[in-house]
């Protein structure tokens, strides 16, 4: 099986949000809408990862792949989610699942309460609060009667402050046979974001794991991840003073001392949460269908392509794409790393200043 196909960037870049790292094959497609109360016109862009093996751009996209169910590692708890996970009852053919913040399960976090997860032995539940302690169970039912509860578990969400990776799961996800070993992954992958920036933003991402696009549009031969991000279009003066306003180490005071005299365009383009990284207020702006507007819930939607043979779990084997990979690299898109590159403009986004 083939690579999956990077091309790698340098750059130093002092905008809280951005990675120094790799960047995929952009296939960009820019959309605006109504400005929204942020007073910054919006819009969007679409990134796409290829694979190189030929074998692989031969793979059909119309089916998704076969998985066998991985055993499901729980990964450490985040700022806003753990990973409830429990044993197999023999003959159960689902599981319900109650989650609270007191042991005796006198009242319920909204929306996990009696939840029908299916026929799988884990999931992660998200929207909490750091650094506080939850209770969960699960009762597993069959054809005749549901089963007495579980013994209850407790589990404490991360403490520290910084940024917080909020996830949602498309129902590609959680009604898929792999959905606990698909959702660990993914939180393993955020806990690892998460250690990383102190910043204390709240970023909202939207998880697929479809053959199609959000839109429903099937997504391309070769296509192995894409994600949709919501962006902002405001003026050259006013990002730079926000970028230079938000200094807080020396590297970043070095960075900006690197920054160009006068305008290189007329505007800037962040990603709506790397705009918040820098103090603007550019709130969420994508909806689950991939277009933007005043109210869209997300900053962008990750989607793994069903069609290919990934494997959530690690180490990977030789007929594998290893999914966290993938995943980590279009968080870092709808986080902010990219480039004009590829794109029908002049505008520069935040990472092309430091190139």
């Amino acid at each position: 099986m083939g690579r999956v196909s990077y091309i790698r960037v340098s750059a130093f870049v002092c905008v809280v949000l951005a990675l120094v790292g790799v960047a995929g094959d952009h296939r960009v497609s820019a959309q605006t809408a109504a400005p929204g109360p942020s007073q910054f016109e919006m819009g969007a862009f679409r990134h796409g990862t290829h694979a190189e093996s030929q074998i692989s751009l031969e793979l059909p996209n119309t089916n998704e792949f076969p998985l066998e169910t991985e055993t499901v590692s729980p990964p450490p708890p985040t700022r806003s989610s753990f990973m409830a996970t429990w044993p197999s009852v023999p003959g159960a053919k689902g599981y319900s699942l109650d989650v609270s913040q007191s042991s005796s399960f006198d009242s319920f976090i909204e929306g996990y309460h009696d939840l029908d997860v299916g026929d799988v032995t884990g999931r992660v539940v998200t929207g909490l609060s750091r650094g506080t302690t939850y209770y969960y169970r699960v009762r597993a039912y069959n054809a005749t009667a549901p089963t007495g509860y579980s013994e209850t578990s407790a589990i404490t969400t991360a403490p520290t402050t910084g940024l917080t990776i909020h996830p949602t799961f498309d129902s590609s996800i959680t009604g898929n046979p792999n959905a606990a070993a698909i959702q660990a992954m993914i939180n393993r992958t955020i806990a690892i974001y998460e250690s990383l920036f102190s910043d204390p933003i709240t970023i909202q991402i939207r998880f697929r794991y479809a053959t199609t696009g959000p839109d429903g549009s099937p997504l391309s031969q070769g296509l192995v991840s894409q994600s949709d991000t919501g962006l902002y279009i405001l003026p050259w003066n006013t990002y730079i003073s926000a970028l230079r306003a938000d200094a807080r180490t020396n590297n970043d005071n070095v960075a900006n001392a690197s920054l160009p005299g006068s305008a290189l365009s007329t505007n800037m383009r962040p990603a709506s949460a790397n705009g918040r990284a820098v103090g603007l207020n550019t709130p969420p702006a994508m909806f689950a269908n991939g277009t933007v507007g005043q109210g869209g819930p997300y900053d962008g939607i990750v989607t793994l392509n069903s069609s290919k043979p990934f494997q959530f779990s690690r180490p990977v084997n030789g007929n594998s794409f290893d999914a966290q990979r993938t995943t980590e690299h279009e968080i870092d898109e709808v986080m902010g790393l990219g480039s004009r590159i590829g794109d029908n403009t002049s505008d520069l986004s935040p990472q092309d200043l430091f190139s």
